[in-house]
């Protein structure tokens, strides 16, 4: 038995859960999210709280079994306190500039500045200049637009600059051997 998968979801007061077939909607405070369970998996729904089923020990079930459990809990989570990626910027002139809660400006060392525009449901809040977060209630989208965002500037190994997460490590580099 997966161990992940056998552990029951608690649902905490405030949020409904409604099972229709292989659909799972979740609605909470911060708002609603909907997943499609694959096949043989079935979500049901006890007294404040809610267990993942398996039917058999296929190799494709045994998979999917924890899979499933961890993307139900996430949305629960999602809709009661919501997912936060922290991201830091390093480099002389770079910096990021809020234009509204769904828009940055980012100044990367290229000829030009960034517009980067958040999708539905995403939104961001910038600390200072070079210290910004990503907000929202779907866990996967808002890791998808940090890393996107730190796409556009990768941390180099030599001097560090670029965008990272915040609390990365980057490994760095000796730079060439002077005489």
């Amino acid at each position: 038995m997966s161990r992940i998968g056998k552990l029951p979801i608690p649902v905490p007061s405030g949020v409904d859960v409604a099972i229709d077939g292989q659909t799972v909607t979740v609605k909470g405070p911060k708002g609603t999210l909907t997943h499609t369970v694959a096949a043989p998996i079935q979500v049901v729904q006890d007294e404040g709280h809610l267990s993942v089923r398996r039917p058999d020990d296929e190799r494709k079930s045994k998979q999917l079994h924890g899979l499933t459990r961890t993307l139900v809990a996430n949305m629960v989570t999602g809709v009661t306190e919501g997912y936060e990626r922290k991201l830091e910027i390093v480099g002389v002139g770079y910096r990021v500039v809020p234009k509204g809660p769904t828009q940055l400006e980012l100044s990367l060392g290229y000829s030009h500045t960034i517009t980067f525009d958040a999708p539905e449901g995403v939104s961001f809040a910038v600390e200072n200049a070079t210290r910004f977060s990503v907000s929202g209630i779907d866990k996967q989208q808002v890791g998808e637009v940090a890393a996107n965002i730190r796409k556009l500037r990768k941390p180099e190994p030599y001097k560090g600059k670029g965008i990272r997460y915040a609390g990365e490590q980057i490994r760095r580099k000796v730079g060439k051997a002077g005489k």
